[in-house]
């Protein structure tokens, strides 16, 4: 971005961070200033309300770019917001329910003035409130299951060949059939795939839900060869991996290690 020259003997007066935000706000101004856009066009493309741009665009004319810096409050450093009266506003903002802005706002000043601290402004305690960890509000607000829905940390296993890592996943087809015994049922669909190739060495289709022997079958069907020659895939997987707890008795994700070797992955 070109440094406008109204604002050239400026800017050695002023700090890094000053100047950065000093430009940041030009570059809101610049289509105005420069290409005739309108104001309140420029200021709309670029999230900033109206009447804040018309400020920064008088600041600017009247004192370039060190207009455009943001001055310091007179009692700068003098109303101070004390680390316990911080740490109540957190402790406040991350009850359970999640409270309201408002009643800490409240539940703040009460305390504050029983303890003889600043009263902070409403913008301040929502300024703390606000600057909390995301996580941490999650895990406050919602508890640990959410929080590890959203940030835990998912490990992404990579098979490095065919018969690596083997899935099996079941599934509940979209399609009614007649049972022996006359109702109508929704099979279920379970599949092994191959990790590295995404191709599917077995599969079987059952009207009961998945269990450690509809799971065997549709794993026999995937060791063995095929009858159908241009279905390749066979063989026995280093690892072999379990979504339903109830399938092989295990922990929902089990994984298995499978004695043997290869015998016939293409």
């Amino acid at each position: 971005m070109a440094i406008p020259a109204v604002g050239l003997a400026a800017l050695g007066d002023l700090t890094g961070s000053q100047r950065e935000a000093a430009m940041r706000r030009f570059a809101v101004l610049q289509p105005h200033l420069e290409d005739g856009v309108p104001l309140a066009l420029a200021a709309a493309e670029a999230g900033v309300a109206c009447r804040t741009a018309q400020r920064w665009a008088a600041a600017y004319r009247d004192r370039g770019l060190a207009g455009l810096v943001r001055a310091r409050r007179s009692d700068a450093g003098h109303r101070r917001i004390p680390d316990e009266l911080r740490h109540l506003v957190e402790g406040l903002a991350l009850g359970r329910p999640a409270p309201h802005m408002t009643w800490v706002h409240r539940r703040v000043i009460e305390v504050a003035k029983e303890q003889g601290w600043p009263v902070p402004s409403y913008s301040t305690v929502y300024a703390i409130a606000r600057a909390l960890d995301p996580a941490l509000v999650v895990l406050a607000h919602e508890g640990s299951k959410r929080y590890r829905e959203v940030y835990d940390l998912i490990h992404r296993r990579e098979a490095e060949g065919p018969n690596a890592i083997w899935q099996a996943d079941h599934t509940q087809l979209d399609l009614w059939v007649i049972a022996p015994s006359g109702r109508h049922d929704r099979p279920w669909l379970t599949v092994i795939e191959d990790d590295y190739s995404r191709a599917i060495a077995g599969y079987a289709v059952n009207l009961g839900a998945p269990s450690a022997l509809n799971t065997a079958l549709a794993l026999r069907q995937a060791i063995w060869r095929k009858p159908d020659p241009s279905w390749h895939l066979c063989g026995i997987p280093a690892v072999f991996h379990t979504d339903h707890g109830s399938d092989l008795g295990l922990n929902r994700s089990s994984q298995h290690q499978l004695p043997g070797e290869i015998v016939g992955a293409r």
